[in-house]
């Protein structure tokens, strides 16, 4: 089974990391945060990957290559056009699927790549969890649905009070984890989700909400770690959790 990556979007709210770096390799401790998602997928028994490329392209590319190269298996060659390198056991095929293209267009794109995997994963290249991989693929595998995504309780930007009738602050709860749940990625899709898809498509938009509309998506309930890497801000919060223990080093 095959795990898709989506690494193609600019990150413009990384300053300079965003301009020159791309979100993929921003590093948290001594490797970029798509490391540590190859990593997590790989505990689950996932090695084979197609990392979707677009913004800074080369970066990744050149990033891969070089560790590829160096690795034990020391193996670099071409498929289907686009570079394949293996890294740690990894495959990797690196897919350049255009500068600005949506998200759902990348994911069309790739489909060719998927050979006949009737099932595979998908997620974003800036966000990690310490998701289940393998209770992830059960959940989907139950209900039988096209589409699982992985629902999560996102940390509030802010501070929120807690008011009484007179406007006295109660209580200051900084930046609580919000009962409301958000997508946070860690897709699992069949292939009939290209039905739902072109090359003008966001995943997220239009594709979603008609496999919602005919009862074709699922959420996986996922109650534990979970974020992404939004902003430079972000990029220090997990530096620091790094050198905390990596709530998404723990999955068993």
């Amino acid at each position: 089974m095959k795990t898709v990556i989506l690494c193609g979007g600019r990150g413009t709210r990384l300053g300079e990391h965003g301009t020159f770096v791309p979100k993929a390799l921003v590093r948290i401790g001594d490797d970029p945060i798509i490391w540590h998602l190859l990593n997590l997928y790989s505990q689950a028994g996932l090695n084979d990957f197609v990392i979707c490329l677009g913004f800074l392209a080369e970066e990744i590319t050149n990033y891969f290559k070089k560790r590829g190269i160096n690795a034990a298996d020391n193996e670099f060659t071409q498929s289907h056009g686009n570079e394949l390198v293996m890294l740690d056991g990894w495959g990797i095929e690196l897919v350049d699927t255009g500068l600005d293209t949506n998200t759902g267009g990348r994911l069309k794109q790739i489909q060719r790549f998927l050979a006949d995997d009737e099932t595979f994963c998908v997620t974003y290249g800036d966000g990690l969890a310490d998701v289940d991989i393998v209770k992830l693929l059960a959940f989907h595998k139950s209900h039988g649905k096209i589409a699982t995504l992985t629902a999560v309780h996102p940390v509030s930007n802010f501070g929120m009070l807690d008011l009484d009738e007179n406007g006295r602050v109660a209580d200051f709860r900084e930046k609580p984890v919000l009962k409301e749940w958000v997508n946070g990625g860690f897709f699992v899709f069949n292939r009939a989700i290209f039905d739902y898809l072109d090359d003008n498509s966001v995943l997220e938009g239009e594709p979603l909400m008609r496999l919602a509309a005919k009862g074709e998506l699922m959420a996986y309930q996922h109650d534990g770690f979970w974020k992404c890497m939004d902003t430079y801000k972000d990029s220090i919060e997990f530096n620091q959790l790094w050198e905390q223990g990596a709530p998404w080093q723990s999955v068993k």
